[in-house]
């Protein structure tokens, strides 16, 4: 049996970041299955990093310490299906990507991981990063060297020449010389960059099926790949056992890459009611990002922004929140994710009270970041909900977040793996 963990007696105090691996806890409110409401005074007994048991009532089985949560509202570890976990745009983010090695952009994924895990996310998925920075960050933090959530990463994306995803906007010298492996013109060369990415260590794969709202380019926002770029992208990858995730904010280009068998779309800005019918014959998974889209409608003016950009900001940012509205009232499947990394690492809870406003209830916002999330993510046997057998992801707050939504952007507990990383705010 491991060491037994040192932990106060008062709601939320635990002095510092301790091993939780054999661990009591006394839960006052438990969401254990997002979607079937609150257990009530709960025990949840943890070893070795998982989930033994949830019983109903307060006990101290084999004389554990007890973490004290009886005035909680404990929720499973929350889940962001769409990070950039290595960087944050801002004034400077342009000549930064040219002045970092790839160690220097690890070290910043590192530091935003953090910072990440204690805002309550436990589980990222990372959809664009440098391939050798963002894999040996994953799997530094899987092997325990470094603090972080959980990660799949898709490392970079696959796109075509001149596209969302390849470099725009510099000299022809820097960008012939920074262009890399997964930009890809015809369906066989399209085939080459997925397998490209999954030798060197994609989880998935991440295509731009249409033009995106960053990118140094006035190249629009429409489908950008051919149909028979699509259709070979997504069979190269489902022959690997890989899952393939599209940005697209063009109907064009959302229609196009549900047609193709995509799993999920990555925005969506201009699906409609013709995609809303594709997204539910397919199966696949709307991944909305209304954070990111209120996030660049504030950026409109600012001179960092290079002049495309800002354009597209203005004309699809204030759009976004209406389309997961859409998507809602037709029935497409959600996971919760952000686009973290344009919006601040910390602040991706903010996208709860945008799903509310689109029309979600709470606890259907908070079921899309665990739940469904942790099912898009293929992690479902062990993280996405509080039961026997799973990660002791969990977190929790002081007051009831299915009545405000928003108290979930100041977690007061995080634990994960059984490591307790947060307590207090």
């Amino acid at each position: 049996m491991k060491k037994l963990i040192a932990a106060a007696l008062g709601a939320l105090t635990l002095s510092a970041p301790a091993i939780a691996e054999d661990a009591v806890i006394h839960a006052g409110h438990v969401l254990a299955k997002p979607g079937e409401g609150y257990l009530t005074r709960q025990t949840i007994l943890v070893e070795d990093g998982r989930i033994v048991s949830i019983t109903a009532g307060y006990s101290t089985p084999k004389n554990y310490t007890v973490i004290n949560l009886r005035d909680a509202y404990v929720l499973p570890g929350l889940i962001d299906s769409h990070v950039h976990i290595t960087s944050e745009n801002g004034p400077g983010g342009r000549i930064k990507d040219f002045e970092d090695s790839e160690v220097d952009t690890a070290f910043d994924g590192a530091a935003f991981a953090l910072v990440t895990l204690k805002a309550g996310f436990t589980t990222v998925q990372d959809v664009g990063a440098p391939n050798d920075s963002i894999f040996g960050l994953r799997d530094a933090i899987a092997r325990g060297a470094v603090p972080g959530p959980r990660m799949r990463a898709s490392g970079s994306s696959v796109a075509i020449t001149g596209g969302h995803g390849d470099i725009n906007g510099y000299s022809s010298r820097v960008m012939a010389a920074f262009t890399g492996s997964s930009i890809c013109n015809g369906a066989d060369d399209c085939r080459r960059a997925v397998r490209q990415q999954i030798k060197e260590g994609a989880d998935l794969i991440k295509i731009t099926a249409t033009g995106g709202v960053l990118s140094n380019t006035a190249a629009g926002l429409e489908q950008q790949f051919t149909d028979e770029e699509l259709a070979a992208i997504v069979d190269a990858a489902h022959k690997m056992g890989r899952k393939v995730t599209a940005h697209a904010h063009g109907k064009s280009g959302v229609d196009a890459a549900l047609r193709a068998g995509i799993d999920s779309i990555e925005h969506g800005t201009y699906l409609d009611a013709e995609s809303i019918a594709l997204f539910k014959q397919s199966g696949a998974i709307l991944v909305p990002t209304v954070l990111a889209g209120a996030t660049v409608t504030g950026w409109t003016n600012e001179p960092w922004l290079p002049a495309p950009s800002r354009a597209k900001a203005a004309q699809v940012g204030p759009l976004m929140l209406e389309m997961l509205r859409r998507a809602h009232e037709g029935g497409v499947a959600v996971a919760f994710g952000t686009d973290t990394g344009v919006s601040r690492h910390g602040d991706n809870a903010r996208e709860f009270a945008l799903m509310v406003e689109a029309g979600f209830t709470p606890e259907e916002a908070i079921r899309s970041a665990t739940v469904v999330a942790s099912e898009h993510l293929e992690m479902a046997k062990d993280i996405g909900t509080l039961e026997p057998g799973k990660y002791a992801d969990l977190i929790a707050v002081t007051k009831d977040p299915l009545k405000d939504i928003r108290v979930l952007e100041a977690v007061e507990f995080v634990m994960k793996g059984g490591e307790v990383y947060k307590s207090g705010k």
